[in-house]
């Protein structure tokens, strides 16, 4: 992955903001600036000298490997080192003078300490400035590039193939437990590759299927149930996103009425929500495509979540799409489409892609047919 070039973009964005230096604490940006995935890692990116990457000796081969074109420090104390290191003039020039750092990854306590550290290194000269960035680095993030889009890809492919597998197999069936098929499902995605399922996968039958984040439990699958799955793969570290809903079959693999009729109105509500997917649409309008048809069959109140959200390096990043949300669809963001009927006590429906938005048609990941299968 290009993670040379994102340091360029984060570059643009710290000159443009009058910034020397930033010091990106925060993990998956760490990784997302560098490739680095151990534990204790931080970057001290700055606009005019060499960027730093820092880490601990427990990780000076793995950084040596996928960190292998910025200057390496290591030091136990890492993100005080890298501070120290911002303030030491460099090439005959003035350290940093204004810093921006991610408010979001440090504590109050840890802030007051950099600060502390800041203090010391100058040594009575001038303090450099802290300034926060906020998510300047989570709002590069959202826009993929050609290599994430890959890597989503192959997440969603994963979790497909691990659920028609199961499906084919007869493994959602009557008589098992809501627990069993979970973890047969995140055994087969390991089995085909993945590092990990995405999140904890979602195995809510009969009732429990009105229950958006139901967890599973030991509730038996019974025939004419409703059973929603909702699951994914994390593949190089980019997360699936998918939730199909389906019928157990009874006698003779009949529907319910009221079963048809919602997966119907959700299904068609999940088609408005994803044609409205394009470079420019207000994410608060995307939603309202969805939502008004939902609305409009009298289950506005049972439409309990957002439509959608985006993903990537973690599960749920930007951007939001929801009555809350705020700003607008650029091509390359990867995002969820997921709208739900929810009847408590009842059951519920929820169909949910991935996709990317693209500048012409958005390009479904996801591709698990979203026909009501009866099984």
């Amino acid at each position: 992955m290009n993670h040379a070039g994102r340091r360029e973009r984060l570059r643009a964005t710290a000159a443009e903001r009058g910034l020397d230096a930033v010091l990106v604490t925060d993990l998956l940006n760490v990784r997302y600036l560098t490739g680095f995935t151990g534990s204790n890692g931080a970057l001290l990116l700055r606009t005019g000298s060499p960027d730093v990457f820092g880490t601990d000796g427990r990780y000076t081969t793995q950084a040596g490997v996928q960190v292998p074109d910025v200057e390496l420090l290591v030091d136990r104390s890492t993100v005080a080192a890298l501070a120290r290191e911002a303030v030491r003039p460099r090439s005959g020039g003035p350290g940093a003078g204004r810093i921006g750092y991610e408010s979001h990854s440090l504590t109050v306590d840890g802030l007051r300490a950099l600060e502390s550290v800041l203090t010391d290194a100058a040594s009575g000269g001038t303090v450099p400035e802290l300034t926060s960035v906020r998510r300047a680095v989570e709002a590069l993030r959202a826009v993929k590039d050609d290599d994430e889009v890959d890597a989503l890809r192959r997440a969603c492919a994963v979790a497909d193939a691990a659920l028609a597998e199961l499906a084919a197999e007869g493994a959602l069936r009557p008589g098992r437990t809501e627990q069993q098929v979970g973890r047969e499902l995140d055994a087969r995605m390991l089995a085909m590759g993945a590092e990990a399922p995405s999140f904890e996968t979602i195995v809510a039958t009969g009732a429990n299927s009105a229950i958006p984040h139901h967890r599973p439990d030991g509730t038996v699958l019974r025939e004419g149930d409703l059973l929603k799955l909702d699951f994914g793969a994390t593949v190089d570290g980019y997360h699936s996103d998918m939730t199909r809903t389906l019928v157990l079959g009874g006698a003779g693999g009949v529907v319910a009425a009221w079963q048809r009729e919602v997966y119907e109105l959700v299904a068609t509500a999940q088609a408005a929500g994803r044609a409205a997917l394009a470079v420019g649409a207000d994410v608060v309008g995307v939603d309202a495509a969805a939502r008004g048809v939902i609305a409009a069959a009298g289950h506005g109140d049972h439409f309990t979540h957002g439509l959608g959200h985006g993903v990537g390096l973690e599960i749920h990043e930007a951007p939001g799409i929801g009555q809350l949300g705020a700003g607008t669809l650029a091509a390359g963001m990867a995002v969820t489409v997921e709208p739900g009927v929810y009847l408590p006590g009842h059951g519920g429906v929820r169909i949910e892609d991935t996709l990317v938005v693209t500048d012409d048609a958005p390009e479904l990941l996801t591709l698990t047919s979203k026909e009501l299968l009866v099984l």
